[in-house]
């Protein structure tokens, strides 16, 4: 692939997690509170939990950190495991009467933001590899990697003007460290207790 379609590319990925990862959830979810249906909110709260490692990635991104291609890679492995693990509240939502627009709508985004993580975790597979080189090759050697950070240099341009990218990439790492120490204890602790009930 040259890199002009690499780059078409990669733009496109994320223009589409803008729309399927941020923008439709959030519509969702005040869609859901205001309907008071319980179950998508819960749901949708699990969700923006588990994605916020994207949110950690565009930082580790700004500061040009490795790291940044596995976590962006894993975040797509898990928001749909986040979407679809909860036998109660699947079968909540599956109980509501189906011509619910909220119900439709909702189960549209599930699906689609599904098969985009899915197809998205394929397409980043072959870049997990960007992880192994150090900063500098990531930022002068090789482009098919570095082309990865150029839209979240371009937020940063836009919405963090003010901060130099090693302050960002130290709130990503802190970011990081806090969301691990979570996942952790989910899958030792809270998943051993509750299994697959999201009840609190």
């Amino acid at each position: 692939m040259t890199d002009f379609a690499l780059n078409a590319l990669v733009w496109a990925d994320y223009r589409l997690a803008v729309l399927f990862t941020v923008s439709l959830p959030l519509l969702l979810l005040v869609w859901a509170f205001i309907s008071k249906m319980d179950a998508i909110q819960r749901l949708l709260e699990i969700y923006w939990k588990v994605s916020s490692l994207l949110a950690i990635t565009v930082f580790l991104f700004i500061a040009a950190i490795p790291l940044g291609f596995v976590t962006g890679w894993l975040a797509r492995l898990l928001i749909p495991i986040s979407l679809w693990f909860w036998v109660d509240l699947n079968e909540d939502i599956h109980d509501m009467l189906p011509q619910r627009p909220l119900k439709i709508a909702f189960n549209s985004w599930r699906w689609g933001v599904t098969v985009y993580s899915v197809l998205g975790s394929l397409l980043s597979l072959g870049f997990v590899r960007c992880a192994g080189f150090s900063q500098d090759v990531l930022l002068t050697e090789d482009t098919s990697c570095r082309l990865w950070l150029e839209p979240p240099w371009g937020f940063r341009d836009y919405f963090m003007a003010g901060q130099t990218p090693d302050f960002v990439g130290f709130l990503g790492a802190f970011g990081l460290l806090i969301y691990t120490a979570y996942l952790v204890y989910f899958l030792v602790i809270r998943l051993g207790r509750q299994g697959r009930s999201a009840i609190r």
